[in-house]
């Protein structure tokens, strides 16, 4: 990671590269685990959830990229919050992001342990929360050039998995493998709507958490060889995504009755365990694995630089802009403080290990996308929309109110909204109080430059008193 989280040659990334690595920051366990809760919750309408929550996200990181393209921060979102409605929304926006990506990485190390138990289920959880923990500081230690690499070859693992998954269920549903349970799509009205509308409802958190990872997106922008070509990467990467999303979701239906859906199993894992295939289970969990570490490596250098900027802007301590010195300048204070909140996801994994995954993947997908309605009302004040584009922006808001304002009425998802509430309540408070040293820091600055002005306005008014005496 060198200055600016950065090397030379990675502020040369072309479009493509920057696609391959929203893939990569994308599909996790957030998709692959969080999917099985929203099924659970919203049966087969998830379906249509997932289309609505790609469309929302394809509006957020539209005008996300076009910001980034008009002037490239490394702060990026929060940078553009703050340049839009002043240091209170930089510091909110960048706090509400850090502690998000938080409680994602510690949703992440839960569902990597939950995988992992598939062959050691003896082992508590918290043994591998913590060696994965230590994994991927190794990788944000190694720099952004290994990073960025890693996620290019994680991006097309978890691809080639779920193309895997097609091409195995595709088999099971024309007949070439025979399960446990035969391959039928459930059409009934139980299954379009097993816990009503308020489930569908509530479900709807989850499909927009499994587009998570476009703000990292946003922030790697701005190292694009052609800033200007930040909206072809994202388009193209929202709509791979939203087309695998939606044929591997169609397929894992297909498969599996929604009673056999368990909160801590794939259902990915469920519909290729009813198949007399002994390798491909083994070999699918080894790939969950690697996309719920590859998402989690995304979080921890997302919330590093995240906390950098936030430095640098005067935000938070000064001493998390400090680098090591050397050819890769290492923001380790940054890096140390995250570990301490993995440190505290890890304790999470150990103490509250059956209920942790709904309760914070919940609250983190709340957090991401109050992050998200941060980046619409930016890029009213920022941009010059069209009729058009003001549209899209306040479906966008809509889309994201509905998502988060569901989770409110479901016993799955409530207490994750609570704890949402909790975090932004306390940086809301922690804002408010920060406000009046700001304001008295403004008004010191502005007393200082009138003073300024006015002891040149005297020492010129001198020098022209002085000439007319000669």
């Amino acid at each position: 990671m060198s200055d600016k989280m950065s090397t030379s040659k990675s502020q040369g990334m072309k479009w493509w590269q920057l696609t391959l690595l929203g893939v990569a920051c994308t599909i996790g366990t957030g998709y692959f685990l969080g999917s099985g809760i929203a099924i659970q919750m919203g049966g087969v309408s998830v379906l249509f959830m997932f289309i609505l929550a790609a469309f929302g996200t394809y509006i957020v990181y539209d005008v996300l990229a076009k910001m980034t393209g008009k002037e490239p921060a490394q702060g990026s979102f929060q940078t553009y919050a703050a340049k839009a409605f002043g240091r209170w929304a930089g510091f909110s926006s960048g706090w509400v992001y850090w502690c998000s990506e938080l409680l994602i990485m510690g949703s992440q190390l839960t569902a990597l342990s939950f995988f992992t138990r598939f062959w050691f289920p003896r082992f508590p959880m918290w043994v591998f929360a913590t060696a994965y923990a230590l994994l991927g500081l190794g990788v944000i230690l190694l720099g952004t050039k290994v990073f960025e690499r890693a996620e290019h070859i994680f991006a097309i693992i978890k691809v080639s998995a779920i193309v895997m998954f097609v091409i195995i269920a595709g088999a099971a549903v024309f007949g070439f493998l025979t399960g446990t349970y035969p391959p039928k799509f459930p059409t009934s009205k139980q299954a379009f709507l097993p816990k009503g509308g308020v489930g569908i409802w509530s479900s709807f958190i989850y499909a927009f958490y499994a587009f998570g990872g476009i703000e990292i997106m946003g922030i790697m922008a701005a190292r694009l060889k052609k800033p200007e070509e930040a909206p072809k990467a994202g388009n193209s990467m929202i709509f791979l995504l939203t087309i695998i999303y939606i044929a591997s979701l169609a397929l894992a239906l297909t498969l599996i009755p929604l009673s056999g859906l368990q909160g801590k199993e794939s259902p990915f894992q469920v519909a290729l365990g009813s198949y007399q295939l002994p390798f491909v289970p083994h070999a699918f969990n080894a790939i969950l694995i690697i996309a719920g570490f590859s998402t989690m490596v995304a979080s921890l250098f997302a919330v590093t630089t995240i906390l950098v900027a936030l430095a640098q802007d005067h935000n938070a301590p000064a001493i998390f802009a400090k680098r090591t010195k050397g050819k890769r300048k290492m923001p380790l204070p940054a890096i140390g403080f995250t570990t301490g909140g993995i440190t505290a996801a890890v304790l999470m994994a150990l103490f509250l290990p059956e209920k942790l995954y709904a309760y914070i993947t919940t609250a983190a997908g709340i957090m991401l996308l109050m992050n998200w309605l941060f980046i619409l009302l930016s890029s009213g004040r920022l941009l010059q929309l069209s009729v058009w584009g003001k549209i899209k922006r306040y479906t966008g808001m809509l889309l994201i109110l509905a998502a988060t304002t569901g989770t409110a009425f479901h016993p799955t998802s409530r207490p994750g909204f609570w704890i949402s509430c909790l975090f932004i309540g306390v940086i809301g408070v922690v804002t408010w109080g920060l406000s009046f040293k700001w304001k008295e820091q403004l008004s010191m600055k502005q007393r200082g430059h009138e003073t300024l002005l006015f002891q040149n306005a005297s020492q010129n008014q001198s020098r022209i008193n002085l000439k007319r005496r000669r």
